[in-house]
């Protein structure tokens, strides 16, 4: 790419957009958070005050139900005021005071929270709810003596062992009036259908006190179901209904006429409650007015007015901004190096260029293996001129020889003695031996360096590069001896491993002078064996030792290539043993002769010990 980089593309931008993106979200998730907690919060308060105002009404409902008058329901008010923290107030339809937690002249609110009738409005039933209808809590001239209720409860139990004979769980209950129930809480027991061994019809009969209550209740009804051309029997309510107990006493009309007709049913109805209530009415307090708050004060309500709704998006921007800001500082400090480091890549690669390490980030961490790269490029150029040069002449110098002579034969100058074609013979065999030292370390750097690897005996390796360099180690006046510690065994090719001692060896014979040593060895390291050849010449200096295994690589640059070697066998030495998945390693000391020391896998021994 050498082209202009797209503005879309730039790091730069795609860094403030992601930004821009990243704080977009976060302040809408944060006003999002925000308002839903808040909402959650108030209904949750909401539906707390609400609970709390039921409460209260349902316990001023209850002494208005149980007690003929007011009388006595200050300290109740006061006790609700301290519980809920709240004024409460309780006055007659024309707001004339009743009871008040709060000091008196204090103005009352706007608005009554409820009207406290318990002959209209039950809170007793369901908790929490206000429905039509009388309070069970108001019992009147329906509540049994002692005696009764005594009875009562006997003949409940009776019952409710009767239905536990019959598989039935129920539990007698006792309602407002004392009357006991034997109800399951769920609903009816047996669904309604009451074993015959237990509907003796005992318990549901009325007491001596309800027979008056419902003979009182029938005379008053009387004149409205005659009025609604109703006819009632000679008992109006004939029996107690305890199966419904939210109601607490709930009484069943005798015959009336027409009874599949649902409208006299229900005109009849009508006529029970009134003249009920009208029964109830002595019984109860009078009708109040329930005040509940703090005077003429409000209570505080969320509200996202348009000054809040200015603040929020004020912050939101001046969040933006902010991080713009630092983005594009942060981003124009990132890409600078990256800039500079792209400029430097375009430069034409025989300069080599480096960039300056500014920072120690990421960036300048890229920046330092730019450098290192170019450096490697650089010496890995300057290597591949010395070689080819290397190559050049290490294939010019025989051809060359081969070339003249055989000129010079041609022409009828020399004559094609034996002695002659020994050296043109010798001359091939050293550009052979060339060849196949660069087809060796082509095949290593190109990974397809074949191995055929079986377990090998190193004293038996060692012995056989001592015998076959044998010869030109007594022509050269050198002993040549082999150390093994034990039969350590090897995982190599054989063939491959000859080659590299015999590099080493050759190399190690070529640098000692006579009556010098040179040393093979092998021995067991744990998981490896390794294996050193050590000899007394003349050794290598510090500062040429770390170029040993280079391609065309001379101690002595004034030595040639029949007294120096070509320079490819250490090159040859070190790769192989890689493929081998070892290590070649070289010291020396001047004067005192060098040390190659290879380590390689040991490989399992033939009766099975493992390496």
């Amino acid at each position: 790419m050498t082209g202009p980089v797209p503005l879309r593309k730039r790091l730069l931008v795609r860094l403030l957009i992601a930004t821009v993106l990243i704080a977009v979200c976060s302040v809408a998730a944060t006003a999002w958070l925000a308002v839903e907690t808040t909402t959650r919060a108030l209904r949750e308060e909401q539906g707390q005050v609400l609970a709390e105002d039921m409460d209260v009404l349902a316990r001023l409902s209850g002494h208005a139900a149980t007690h003929s008058g007011w009388e006595g329901v200050e300290e109740t008010v006061r006790a609700l005021s301290a519980q809920t923290g709240r004024r409460i107030a309780l006055t007659t339809p024309e707001r004339r005071i009743i009871a008040d937690s709060a000091p008196p002249g204090t103005s009352l609110p706007p608005r009554a929270a409820a009207t406290v009738d318990p002959l209209r409005i039950d809170t007793y039933t369901a908790r929490g709810a206000q429905r039509s209808g009388i309070d069970p809590r108001v019992v009147g001239p329906y509540r049994v003596t002692g005696e009764e209720r005594a009875r009562l409860e006997k003949l409940a139990k009776v019952r409710q062992m009767c239905f536990a004979r019959h598989g039935y769980e129920a539990d007698v209950v006792q309602t407002p009036s004392g009357r006991p129930v034997v109800t399951d809480h769920d609903g009816p027991v047996a669904g309604g259908q009451v074993p015959d061994a237990c509907a003796d019809g005992l318990l549901n009969t009325p007491t001596p006190t309800e027979e008056k209550a419902l003979a009182d209740l029938a005379e008053r009804s009387r004149a409205c179901l005659e009025q609604h051309g109703l006819s009632p029997g000679t008992h109006v309510f004939g029996a107690v209904d305890v199966t419904d107990r939210r109601l607490g006493t709930r009484y069943l009309m005798g015959k009336v006429a027409g009874p599949g007709d649902r409208e006299a049913l229900r005109e009849a109805e009508e006529c029970a409650d009134a003249a009920r209530r009208a029964q109830l009415d002595p019984y109860v307090a009078p009708v109040a007015e329930l005040f509940l708050g703090g005077g003429d004060t409000t209570a505080v309500r969320f509200d996202m007015s348009p000054a809040n709704k200015a603040k929020v998006v004020g912050a939101a921007g001046l969040v933006l901004a902010v991080t713009v800001a630092v983005t594009a500082v942060v981003a124009t400090r990132l890409v600078r190096p990256l800039r500079a480091l792209t400029e430097a890549a375009q430069q034409p690669p025989e300069l080599h260029v480096r960039v300056p390490v500014t920072t120690r980030d990421e960036t300048g961490i890229l920046a330092a293996a730019f450098n290192e790269l170019a450096e490697r490029r650089e010496r890995l150029e300057a290597q591949r001129k010395a070689m080819v040069s290397d190559i050049a002449h290490e294939l010019r110098s025989p051809l060359t020889n081969i070339r003249g002579w055989l000129e010079v034969t041609r022409d009828g100058v020399v004559d094609p003695a034996p002695a002659l074609l020994d050296s043109l013979h010798e001359e091939a065999l050293v550009l052979q031996r060339v060849i196949d030292d660069l087809q060796d370390l082509a095949a290593a750097d190109a990974g397809t360096l074949r191995l055929h690897r079986e377990p090998v005996r190193a004293d038996e390796l060692l012995h056989q590069v001592a015998a076959a360099h044998r010869v030109a180690a007594d022509t050269a006046g050198v002993t040549l001896r082999t150390t093994a510690y034990g039969t350590p065994w090897l995982d190599a090719d054989p063939v491959r491993m000859r080659q590299v001692l015999g590099n080493l060896v050759s190399n190690a014979l070529r640098h000692t002078p006579a009556d010098g040593t040179v040393t093979l060895a092998a021995r067991r390291d744990g998981d490896d064996v390794v294996l050193s050849v050590t000899d007394t010449g003349a050794g290598i200096a510090p500062a040429d030792l770390p170029y040993v295994f280079d391609r065309f690589w001379r101690a002595e640059k004034s030595r040639s290539r029949r007294t120096g070697g070509s320079g490819l066998g250490l090159p040859i030495v070190r790769h192989l043993v890689a493929a081998h998945q070892g290590t070649v390693t070289a010291a020396s000391e001047p004067g005192a002769g060098s040390v190659f020391t290879m380590r390689l896998p040991a490989a399992a021994e033939p009766d099975g010990t493992a390496p």
